[in-house]
């Protein structure tokens, strides 16, 4: 018999039974136990982000070139909002509470009030809004789930071209629901490499524009398409070799990441570890890749 859990964690069972499910997901709690994840029920999570995903992507479709300047924010220098990120936030957000009142959310355009639910959701209603205001295709939206500060769901949808990325922690990743992998390329100068600008963070321009210059030296090529998930997703896919930047928001990288991960890539901070999170620092890609590029980023910023 499963341990009675409280209605918040009655979605999974200590490691403390011997209950055998298919293809089971474990993380670790605060308190040092195990807990077995049903997949069934990551499957339902990933079912509720797909649905939000697509209602918010009516909106985005709907709005997309047709931005009156009225509907434009800047937060800070070159960080900009509109109202269209602000109503795409909101029908997801909705959506999941609707379905799961108590866990926490944490989204790029909302005030974050956590509770004690080990479930958070993780929301970019609009990634890459700079190329959505300036008519550029280039943008998607994220949504990723950690339980007990581990990612175990996380799906990227791209409206206009209709493609729906998904990953479940030790289920592999998808577009479309057909599986995908890292690329093949395992060295630098046989990969395309994607980056992001530190618009955030200015004042490290000179090391990023080294590491820049060094990867450019070797890598086939560099692209920095302005869309932190829609980079990582390509990575997932095998399009990139590898994708590297610095200074982002969780919301970012969250449900990317998970996608290099369960499609066969390595995902770490600038200092190799799993705290990229945390740090906002990220390097993701296949293995050898990977490598050169942690190498060529840590000889630049730790030299």
């Amino acid at each position: 018999m499963p341990i009675k859990l409280s209605p918040e964690k009655a979605w999974f069972t200590h490691m403390k039974t011997n209950n055998n499910y298919d293809d089971p997901v474990s993380v670790s709690t605060k308190d040092h136990h195990r807990l077995i994840i049903n997949p069934n029920d990551l499957n339902k999570y990933l079912d509720i982000a797909r649905e939000s995903a697509l209602k918010a992507g009516i909106i985005l479709k709907e709005h997309f070139r047709k931005l009156d300047p009225s509907m434009i924010d800047e937060k800070a220098k070159n960080d900009f909002v509109t109202n269209v990120d602000r109503m795409a936030e909101e029908i997801i957000k909705n959506h999941i509470k609707n379905h799961f009142n108590n866990h926490d959310i944490l989204a790029e355009e909302s005030p974050t009030k956590r509770n004690s639910s080990p479930f958070l959701w993780i929301i970019d209603p609009l990634d890459g809004t700079l190329n959505y205001i300036h008519g550029l295709p280039n943008f998607a939206i994220s949504i990723a789930l950690e339980i007990e500060e581990e990612l175990v769901m996380g799906l990227i949808y791209e409206p206009l071209r209709d493609s729906v990325y998904s990953a479940i922690k030790g289920q592999g990743a998808y577009k479309n629901d057909k599986r995908i992998h890292v690329s093949h390329s395992k060295t630098l100068n046989t990969s395309l490499i994607a980056t992001g600008f530190p618009f955030r963070i200015k004042d490290i321009i000179d090391p990023y524009l080294k590491v820049f210059k060094n990867l450019f030296m070797q890598a086939t090529g560099i692209r920095r398409g302005g869309s932190a998930c829609l980079d990582l997703a390509y990575t997932a896919e095998g399009i990139f070799g590898g994708f590297f930047e610095c200074a982002l928001s969780p919301w970012d990288m969250a449900a990317g990441a998970l996608m290099v991960k369960e499609s066969g890539g390595v995902v770490t901070d600038f200092n190799g570890s799993n705290r990229f999170l945390k740090t906002g620092n990220i390097v993701a890609g296949i293995e050898g890749v990977h490598l050169e590029m942690l190498k060529i980023i840590q000889e630049t910023f730790n030299g």
